[in-house]
């Protein structure tokens, strides 16, 4: 039987959570990582639990951790956990299956974004509520940044300002979602990338500072930095 948190929401998130997180070095899988005493995982589930509109949050864990990750997130709110697969596209997969009928919105949520705050959540749903198909949280592009060519050679200077660096919470309508995942050939460092070649227009909306990404041991330590600044 599927978790639901509100019977009258019309949100479900997914969250692919069962990477290894080789950037960060060895030890747990990402997501099972601890920060400030807590999984990474169980930070971002919070989080997304505050949100008013999910009815439906569903994990995909490591394959041999499910019974583990179920237990430790049964005390932070009502969950779905499957077994994930060996790329994120898998798990995404996975849990896209696990959805009962009833949400309409899809959400996919990086475990690794743990401090993105409801309101974000709320945002991205509301705007494929609001009409679109497809939703992602943006933020500017700030660092110069540079064209490199053999040798590590500058070719040139790239032009930032159409650029934006890519959040999560992305959003779908569940029907854009599940035809671009059974369309998927080569994997895809996101879901936005599956629809885009779809031909499924993206829409930005603005992105949050809390939603870094944890990939290496400098985002943890920032994490915790703002985690103790009341984050």
């Amino acid at each position: 039987m599927t978790a639901q948190l509100n019977p009258r929401g019309d949100v479900a998130v997914l969250v692919p959570a069962a990477g290894a997180g080789v950037r960060l070095g060895p030890g747990a899988p990402k997501a099972l990582r601890p920060l400030a005493g807590e999984p990474l995982l169980v930070h971002a589930v919070r989080r997304i639990a505050a949100a008013a509109s999910v009815h439906t949050i569903v994990v995909a864990a490591p394959a041999a951790e499910v019974d583990a990750v179920r237990d430790l997130l049964t005390p932070v709110a009502p969950v779905t956990v499957v077994p994930g697969g060996a790329e994120r596209q898998a798990s995404v997969a996975a849990a896209l299956a696990a959805v009962p009928a009833g949400p309409e919105i899809i959400l996919v949520h990086d475990a690794a974004r743990a401090l993105t705050p409801p309101e974000l959540v709320e945002s991205v749903a509301a705007a494929v509520r609001s009409g679109h198909d497809a939703v992602i949280p943006v933020l500017p592009v700030v660092d110069t940044i540079k064209e490199v060519g053999p040798g590590e050679v500058v070719l040139g200077t790239v032009d930032r300002s159409a650029l934006r660096a890519v959040q999560t919470p992305q959003g779908f309508r569940r029907a854009v979602l599940t035809a671009a995942h059974e369309a998927a050939g080569d994997p895809l460092t996101d879901d936005a990338g599956l629809v885009e070649k779809q031909g499924v227009p993206v829409v930005c909306v603005p992105g949050s500072e809390h939603a870094l990404k944890v990939t290496r041991p400098f985002d943890l330590a920032l994490a915790e930095h703002l985690l103790a600044g009341g984050a």
